[in-house]
């Protein structure tokens, strides 16, 4: 959450020529709600099955895309397993600082963290990111440099896929 990585699928795919995709969004076309919504009404399980879903429509679906998912959708249902399955995962792994900064700014807008006051927000993170970790360092790349120039990263990119 806040590491950039629909930034990075826009740009990337706009690179590639191939279609973006925003889980979330795809998600919230599907059920006709926001995921504050989802949240709110149907609950975080609920929506993990639905992200779940999607996923596996959209690889299917669609030979080449790149793909936008939520901080969690790699740490449910064995996603990180399948995703590698179905191409190259990639981990944003952008300093704490650079996370809280955004995250604070996006709150009201991320329906886990709405109701988070500054200390809260910081507890936060760090839990998500040691929770998560396990899962993320399972990925192909992991992408430190938040100053990577956008033809250094396809070319990380275009060498994960010919190694494969």
């Amino acid at each position: 959450m806040g590491a950039g990585k629909t930034h990075w699928g826009r740009l990337i795919s706009k690179k590639m020529g191939i279609p973006f995709f925003d889980l979330d969004e795809l998600i919230e076309s599907d059920t006709n709600k926001t995921i504050s919504e989802i949240f709110e009404q149907e609950g975080e399980e609920y929506f993990r099955t639905k992200e779940s879903e999607i996923l596996q429509w959209v690889t299917e679906t669609h030979e080449a895309m790149v793909l936008s998912c939520g901080g969690g959708a790699p740490c449910f249902f064995n996603n990180i397993d399948y995703m590698n399955e179905k191409g190259i995962t990639v981990w944003l792994d952008a300093p704490f600082e650079i996370l809280l900064g955004r995250l604070r700014i996006q709150k009201s807008h991320r329906p886990l963290l709405k109701d988070l006051d500054d200390e809260q927000l910081k507890a936060y993170i760090i839990k998500k990111c040691n929770d998560r970790r396990i899962y993320y360092e399972r990925a192909k790349l992991r992408i430190e440099n938040q100053e990577i120039k956008t033809d250094d990263f396809l070319k990380l990119i275009v060498e994960e896929t010919i190694s494969r």
